[in-house]
């Protein structure tokens, strides 16, 4: 069963992956910076990580000291008893909060399914299978975003690329070949370790097992590249959670994530 040292490592290749994918790093107090003009309105590029010690009460006066540039405030707490200490006083500073929930996969490895999941790139086609599914359903999601909020969120995938050893899209398609789900796969060979990441389904083809056939690709493709340590990150408030639950995720841990509006 999994334990506190594969909870460090798991929290180890999150920080180096945020690192790595960044445009941008700059070392503040108790943790660093990411930036990336060229996806400005992701908050997953531009944003705070606080990884050593720092002090609750202060942190969203050095939120809006070195983020006083951004129309948005993004902090992601790595230490879970830190995080929850934290939580008071960015709550007074008007953030909300969301608790993700990091879990390994410890059940067998599933058999292949008989969908038909490739490895998809977004591609220079600006009307490409990928690119045009996951547009569709950002639009669904954040239907009064503008364009460039919701080009950024999809064209960030192309910065992820640099975030691991190996970063593969995968999708499965519908019997007319359109993509009807899809999942980032980050694989660090070297270490052992890999992150399945926004397992997603267009939503004309929800509770059609697509998501499942994804899911099952990806950790087939993780432990064939010797990644014996596979995880996931989860909402705690979200329905996604337990479906993870049933395919043989087990919780580890736990980061905290704030965030505050204050523009598009």
């Amino acid at each position: 069963m999994p334990g506190p040292y594969d909870a460090r490592r798991v929290q180890d290749f999150r920080i180096s992956f945020a690192r790595r994918q960044a445009g941008e790093v700059r070392e503040v107090p108790g943790g660093f910076l990411v930036l990336h003009a060229g996806y400005a309105r992701s908050h997953e590029h531009n944003q705070l990580h606080i990884v050593g010690p720092a002090d609750p009460e202060g942190l969203p006066a050095l939120a809006d000291e070195v983020m006083a540039f951004l129309p948005h405030r993004r902090i992601t707490v790595h230490d879970e008893a830190l995080g929850l200490l934290c939580v008071p006083a960015l709550e007074r500073a008007g953030y909300s909060h969301m608790t993700e929930v990091l879990m390994v996969h410890t059940g067998p490895v599933p058999e292949a399914t008989a969908a038909d999941v490739v490895e998809r790139e977004l591609g220079p086609d600006p009307h490409g299978p990928l690119r045009r599914a996951v547009t569709a359903q950002q639009r669904r999601w954040m239907p009064d975003a503008d364009e460039r909020t919701v080009h950024d969120l999809v064209e960030r995938r192309t910065a992820r690329r640099a975030g691991a050893e190996e970063v593969l899209f995968l999708a499965a398609h519908d019997d007319s070949g359109e993509v009807a789900s899809w999942a980032d796969l980050y694989l660090e060979p070297a270490a052992g370790i890999a992150q399945i990441e926004e397992v997603a389904t267009a939503e004309p083809y929800l509770r059609r097992g697509h998501a499942d056939a994804v899911l099952t690709a990806a950790l087939r493709r993780a432990a064939a590249a010797g990644c014996g340590l596979r995880f996931l990150v989860a909402d705690q408030d979200d329905w996604p959670l337990h479906w993870y639950g049933r395919r043989g995720f087990t919780a580890i841990g736990r980061t905290h994530a704030f965030s505050r509006f204050s523009g598009p």
